[in-house]
């Protein structure tokens, strides 16, 4: 068993196939191939089974794919935490984003990074706030765009922003200037899946409703757009909230509900990641 074999393992899982691996870790397909194939020889048990989408990890190669991970992450520590005593950082931070937040908060952020950091190598994935969440605690990424409150990882508030009413320009509610969870709940309830729906859902629970989804999308700009059509209303974060065409009228929420999103590492985490949260927090001693 070697590295170079976990190495590929790990690329072909995380990008869904040997081709697009291959590119990844610079090696031919046929490399890649080779490389799983004298893995799972060796282990005597098949780690992958081809779909029609692609590959899908079996049983055994769920335990392996952990442990490879783990394996890496420890002997890629070795070069970046005696780099670090010589007070340079170095390595790979691979960081996880909502997709909302990569270009109104980190984009600017990274820049700074890499002009501190020069020597790192930064990988960026855009998820759902769920999937950010999956990818920290299975160490798929050393860093990620989370909603708070994150119990057990170690945050630097990255930015806090209202979420706010959308209802079509020609609905009733469209006259008002504010809009309540009451009113949102009696209308058919389009629904984020891309991570916000978890801090207007408790609001909906604190205050007594229970939204009526009729519609789920992932992207808001398919949110705004479905709101627009007369679909139904909607309730989506102020950060990367698409431009507002004119049959969507966007209006303020009461209770008041306010989003916080926060880079998030684990305690574990390389120097890469920590030299990112630091940079968030300033001075401030990241929060868990």
């Amino acid at each position: 068993m070697t590295l170079s074999q976990l190495r590929a393992l790990l690329a072909v899982v995380e990008h869904g196939g040997f081709t697009a691996a291959a590119d990844r870790v610079g090696m031919s397909q046929p490399a890649v191939s080779r490389s799983v194939a004298t893995l799972e020889t060796e282990l005597g048990v098949p780690l992958l089974t081809r779909c029609r989408d692609g590959v899908k990890l079996t049983d055994v190669g769920e335990i392996v794919t952990r442990h490879a991970r783990e394996a890496l992450r420890h002997f890629d520590l070795i070069h970046t935490e005696v780099a670090a005593l010589a007070g340079e950082v170095t390595g790979t931070l691979r960081l996880a984003s909502l997709p909302s937040a990569t270009g109104t908060l980190i984009a600017s952020q990274l820049r700074t990074y890499r002009q501190r950091h020069p020597r790192v190598a930064v990988r960026l994935l855009e998820g759902s706030d769920s999937e950010v969440r999956d990818w920290l605690d299975q160490g798929v990424v050393d860093a990620g765009v989370v909603t708070l409150p994150a119990p057990g990882l170690l945050t630097a508030e990255l930015d806090s922003h209202e979420m706010v009413a959308l209802v079509p320009s020609d609905h009733r509610l469209a006259a008002q200037d504010v809009v309540t969870y009451e009113e949102l709940a009696a209308e058919p309830f389009i629904r984020s899946s891309g991570g916000c729906a978890r801090v207007f859902n408790e609001v909906a629970h604190e205050v007594g409703v229970r939204l009526d989804v009729a519609f789920e999308a992932r992207e808001p700009s398919a949110v705004v757009e479905m709101v627009g059509a007369g679909l139904g209303v909607s309730i989506l974060p102020t950060v990367g909230l698409p431009e507002q065409p004119s049959d969507v009228a966007i209006r303020t929420l009461r209770p008041r509900t306010v989003r916080r999103l926060a880079v998030a590492i684990s305690a574990s985490a390389a120097p890469a990641a920590k030299a990112l949260l630091e940079q968030i927090a300033g001075s401030r001693i990241p929060v868990r």
